[in-house]
């Protein structure tokens, strides 16, 4: 794999690995110049575009527990990149599952899915374009998601 796919791959599991930790501005910053979809061609409400909007999306959405985190792992397989070294756009598709334990919680897999993503560069450097998340299963995110129910 060469450079550039490498490069997308990374941002991938970048963002895995910001929102774990809880790092909601670092998963913001890794949409400075993109946006994220919930619904693949949904209405406007559904697409948080730019750092501020995505980062008040995870904000409004995600719990986050005293540990700062919100006790989650999303493990991100599959990934399958494409680059158009000439254009600087990039592609990727992955599939994603979440496994969440708190103290209420025993360790499980809540939700898994997948992503289409699209990427450009930007003075040099990968960056997301656009993510759209679909979910194929659901479990109980009542512990991660604030307001959600166990469905």
């Amino acid at each position: 794999m060469g450079s550039s796919e490498r490069d997308i791959e990374n941002l991938v599991y970048r963002y895995a690995e910001a929102l774990d930790s809880g790092d909601l501005d670092g998963v913001a910053d890794l949409f400075r110049h993109g946006r994220i979809c919930g619904v693949e061609n949904g209405p406007p409400e559904t697409v948080f575009e730019g750092r501020d909007r995505v980062r008040g999306m995870y904000e409004m959405a995600t719990r986050i527990y005293p540990d700062g985190t919100p006790r989650t792992k999303h493990v991100t397989t599959n990934v399958q990149v494409r680059v158009d070294e000439a254009a600087g756009t990039g592609s990727a598709r992955s599939y994603y599952t979440v496994f969440q334990q708190t103290d209420a919680l025993p360790l499980q897999a809540i939700i898994t899915g997948h992503y289409h993503d699209t990427f450009h560069r930007v003075d040099g450097e990968w960056c997301f374009d656009t993510r759209v998340m679909f979910v194929d299963q659901v479990g109980d995110l009542s512990h991660h998601l604030k307001g959600a129910v166990r469905l």
